[in-house]
């Protein structure tokens, strides 16, 4: 039985998230993934190199995320508030990490929910083009 629970996963602030995006050089490839798991809500921008896997796909594309996602060092999932879809996927990520490669293998990765998810990361750094893509300025309005 797997000690991870949703109460128990690490949550990675905004700002924490914007320095790792910006601390990723061309030159060294990537240790983090930011995994988007909104469905239709994903209209009006999404997170700079984050993978759009819908929170309804999830149950047939876990076992390709555990096996593409195995080398990164953190795994960032989130949804438009990451208060359900969001953490429910991190929670579902790790234990499915924990049973298919050991809980010692496992533990090499940290698996994180961003807090406040795209509508709070959206505020802050919606116009940075450094740091989120294809945002649209009026669908957000409204937040």
């Amino acid at each position: 039985m797997s000690s991870i629970t949703i109460a128990n996963l690490p949550r990675l602030s905004r700002e924490a998230l914007s320095t790792l995006i910006l601390s990723t050089t061309t030159s060294s490839p990537s240790k983090l993934a930011i995994i988007d798991v909104r469905d239709s809500d994903h209209i009006g921008g999404h997170i700079l190199s984050s993978t759009w896997v819908p929170s309804s796909t999830l149950d047939v594309r876990m076992p390709e995320l555990v096996r593409t996602l195995q080398d990164k060092e953190k795994v960032v999932f989130h949804c438009a508030l990451s208060q359900q879809r969001g953490p429910s996927a991190a929670l579902r990520y790790a234990r499915e990490r924990e049973r298919l490669l050991g809980s010692e293998e496992s533990h090499k990765q940290e698996v994180f929910v961003l807090e406040g998810g795209f509508v709070q990361w959206q505020e802050k750094y919606g116009s940075d083009v450094r740091l989120t893509e294809a945002w649209v300025e009026d669908i957000w309005r409204e937040y």
